[in-house]
């Protein structure tokens, strides 16, 4: 339809057909009554003018002519068609042939664009003052943490530990790395603080920064701070229970009944051990000892430990971190702090549900409620359906309280 429409506008465009053979003849007649020897000069040149205005190079298009030239565009539109739809024809080498030179267009060689590094920190260990360490107010002290470099950007002098927020306790806003610190090296941080003159448990979080001045901390996505937790004045909590000292002094138990302690990691009924330095589901590896406890292997399987009764004082406080640990990927536990007061019914205190997800869970637990009573704790896993890697872990469990 296309090209009819443009046959059709060229037929248009070309206007109406010449008359030129007609107005000779008429031009001949109405010369007949002139005498020839005298017209005979001037019907030579009008002749010769006339003949020259229909020179075939300037003849314009007949109706034939159109038709015929429209004809062959569509033929070749056609054509055209067809070879743009036509898959491309591979070339074959001929055998003994040697192909002609052609010429080629050489690429030069550009830089590869060099990919971004990462900035990403673990935690290693507090080198001088631990966490909830009494220092008097007003004394100054050092804080040192040993950090490591877990991504791939070599740490540098224009790296800077920045304070983030809590209490600056005296120090600057930002001071240097001591040097480089290429990926995998450690690092200690060091910091002058002054104790704050407030009594009371104060903290100071702090951050890393790059040299273009883009903030990062602990862990994948270094959103986690490194601090720094003091106690002035009040007398200092300590560990009045250890549930990883005494854990064979509890009673362990799964769905397929008493359980060994210490047990073995091959146990199919579930058992529970104790690890000296677990490595945590971000990679980062622990100097204080943790319960690894896996539920009986069943769908939904379950263990537990029983402790003997503790008297629990006003300002109690269960503590421990929890989760999954290290390459335990398929790891979905409910984990549960369980008690029977007085000897009573078994109740459930609290709860939390661990999947492995680069994070663990700390845990502060006020035992106010059981103030003044003899109390069986009792620490419960369950898996949610599949047993597979649900290796759950307690970090140094324990009750803290005024001293005994």
């Amino acid at each position: 339809m296309e090209l009819a429409r443009n046959a059709r506008q060229r037929r248009r465009k070309a206007g109406p057909r010449t008359s030129s053979g007609l107005e000779l003849r008429n031009s001949i007649r109405l010369m007949g009554a002139i005498p020839m020897s005298r017209i005979a000069p001037v019907t030579l040149l009008f002749l010769t003018l006339l003949v020259a205005c229909n020179y075939p190079g300037l003849q314009q298009q007949t109706e034939g002519d159109e038709l015929a030239t429209s004809a062959a565009e569509t033929v070749s539109a056609q054509l055209t068609l067809v070879s743009a739809t036509q898959p491309a024809v591979e070339a074959t080498e001929i055998p003994g042939v040697a192909p002609a030179a052609t010429a080629t267009l050489e690429l030069l060689p550009t830089d590869s664009p060099t990919p971004d590094c990462t900035n990403e920190a673990d935690f290693v260990q507090d080198v001088t003052v631990p966490d909830n360490t009494n220092i008097p107010a007003g004394d100054t002290f050092d804080k040192i943490w040993r950090l490591r470099n877990a991504g791939t950007c070599t740490w540098t002098s224009d790296y800077d530990v920045v304070f983030q927020d809590g209490n600056i306790m005296a120090g600057p806003p930002s001071a240097p790395l001591p040097g480089a610190v290429p990926p995998g090296s450690s690092v200690d941080v060091k910091l002058s603080l002054t104790a704050p003159g407030a009594d009371g448990t104060h903290r100071g979080n702090w951050k890393l920064r790059t040299a273009d001045g883009v903030i990062f901390g602990l862990g994948n996505g270094g959103e986690k701070p490194f601090f720094v937790q003091i106690v002035v004045g009040a007398q200092i909590p300590e560990v009045v229970y250890d549930f990883v000292e005494n854990y064979c002094d509890a009673t362990w138990l799964s769905g397929a009944g008493a359980l060994s302690c210490p047990g073995t990691d091959s146990d199919p009924q579930g058992f529970v051990l104790v690890l000296g330095t677990p490595k945590l589901e971000d990679g980062r590896l622990e100097n204080e000892p943790a319960l690894f406890t896996h539920p009986e292997w069943i769908n939904n399987g379950v263990i537990s430990g029983r402790y003997p009764a503790f008297e629990v004082k006003p300002g109690d406080e269960f503590h421990a971190v929890i989760g999954c640990l290290f390459n335990a990927v398929a790891c979905d536990v409910t984990m549960q702090l369980n008690y029977r007061e007085n000897g009573g019914p078994l109740r459930l205190l609290r709860e939390w549900d661990e999947t492995y997800d680069d994070e663990f869970r700390i845990l502060e637990v006020d035992l106010s409620s059981v103030a003044g009573s003899s109390v069986e704790f009792i620490l419960a896993v369950q898996s949610n359906g599949p047993f597979f890697q649900d290796w759950a872990f307690w970090l140094s469990p324990r009750i803290i309280g005024a001293p005994r």
